[in-house]
């Protein structure tokens, strides 16, 4: 793909104007798609895209356009002049843009992951085999993600990354269920065995009677899967600087009023650790990381091009959200957690969750799938469905009891356009005097 797209990009760049300037970027993916319902196959496929999006730029006006790439290079070669030509037409009505910006230094990349991936026939009935007897769904995605960059000033930048995601849970009745994820390069039958008997163990717990809480305060164990639930909510928002400078960021008490988290939260966009390309859309070179909470402070916004442009700052992210959010590892180790945790709840899912108080930071949502009473170190039963109520900085702040020193990789299963490239790195979290609200 790398080579039929710098193919097709020299031949756009030799159809602009000495007045213009173009940028091209390409995504592409070739993966397999199954669909899983009571351990059985109800749906599987193979898909192979390629999508460019080209923005044709003249001073300061320009106008953008993509399209499907069919993959015959006569018929693209004449989708990209059609492109060019639409895009010169409605450039002429447009006015000035004023936060345009694009890279004009030439800085080329070129990062190809080792395809280590597993065959999905064999990673199949290695799950058929682990799950029998389970009413299992979920949806297994395996292949590779591409994505590509050039201008009409030469430059040249390509990522591929090759992985799998399997994304499922298993019913047990009524409301009662157990999520779980496995995602990575190199496919490890007997981890994918390990994640399987854990279900087990819950679902046989889940047989318990369960156990009605009353609305209070109570000692929780987050596992990374939570904890991503409900960081993922701070996030989308907090540490971008368009809503930073217009207020809209749900972490404003940290930004304007100097408001802390617990000293050990190291938060970072980490993409050397991470699964997303290393240059932005307008060809800036990101950074490999930056930090966006140090030692408990607010250190850092994530500025895309346009906004970078607006306020004065250099480029450091494509989008302004994290693409690779990396939280840094505590020392409780995770085999110890049901010991440390003695009576509370495990909760293992947060689900709907939405803030109930923007300016304050505050989150509400409800447990999902399998969560438990733990009573002294041991789980007595499965939890009956609760709504929280709990503010960032409670959970990372003041009552943050710790993390654990192991952490988990969660890929983003999102598919709906397009493969996603987001990943986190999270521990599990400790935390004394969650509320739960009813």
């Amino acid at each position: 793909m790398r080579d039929y797209f710098y193919t097709l990009a020299d031949t756009a760049m030799k159809l602009i104007a000495d007045t213009e300037f173009a940028t091209l970027n390409f995504s592409g993916e070739q993966s397999d798609f199954v669909r899983l319902n009571n351990n059985r196959v109800r749906q599987a496929g193979n898909v192979r895209q390629m999508t460019v999006h080209l923005d044709l730029i003249d001073g300061r006006k320009h106008a953008a356009i993509s399209a499907e790439l069919c993959g015959d290079q006569t018929l693209d070669t004449q989708r990209l002049k059609d492109m060019i030509n639409t895009t010169r037409k409605q450039r002429q009505v447009l006015p000035d843009d004023p936060f345009l910006n694009f890279a004009t230094e030439k800085n080329d990349s070129d990062y190809d992951s080792q395809n280590t991936l597993p065959d999905t026939d064999d990673s199949l009935n290695v799950i058929f085999k682990e799950a029998a007897g389970l009413d299992l769904v979920g949806i297994w995605a395996n292949g590779q993600l591409y994505r590509g960059f050039a201008n009409s000033a030469g430059q040249r930048n390509w990522y591929h990354n090759a992985n799998f995601n399997f994304d499922w849970s298993v019913y047990h009745s009524s409301d009662k269920a157990v999520k779980m994820g496995y995602a990575g390069f190199d496919w490890d039958s007997s981890l994918l065995a390990s994640k399987m008997s854990s279900v087990r163990e819950a679902l046989a717990i889940m047989g318990k009677q369960p156990v009605s809480l009353t609305p209070g305060k109570y000692r929780v164990y987050l596992a990374p899967a939570a904890l991503y639930e409900f960081l993922s909510m701070v996030i989308w928002q907090g540490f971008s600087l368009e809503d930073v400078k217009t207020a809209q960021t749900p972490l404003l008490q940290m930004v304007t009023d100097g408001r802390k988290v617990d000293s050990s939260i190291q938060l970072t966009d980490n993409r050397v650790d991470g699964f997303a390309s290393a240059f932005s859309a307008e060809g800036f070179i990101l950074p490999d990381s930056v930090k966006l909470i140090d030692s408990g402070c607010y250190h850092s916004s994530l500025a895309s091009a346009r906004s970078a442009k607006e306020y004065g700052e250099p480029v450091n992210a494509d989008y302004e959200y994290p693409s690779s959010l990396d939280l840094a590892a505590g020392d409780i180790d995770v085999e110890n957690i049901l010991k440390t945790l003695d009576t509370g709840i495990f909760i293992s899912n947060l689900w709907y969750c939405n803030f109930s108080d923007h300016e304050a930071c505050r989150i509400t949502g409800m447990t999902r799938y399998a969560c438990f009473w733990v009573e002294k170190g041991k789980i007595v039963a499965p939890i009956n469905v609760m709504r929280f109520d709990e503010t960032f900085y409670n959970l990372l702040g003041k009552n943050l009891f710790g993390l654990t020193s192991q952490r988990e990789v969660i890929l983003d299963p999102d598919s709906y356009h397009q493969r996603s490239t987001s990943s986190a790195r999270l521990p599990g979290l400790l935390a004394n005097d969650f509320q739960l609200t009813l």
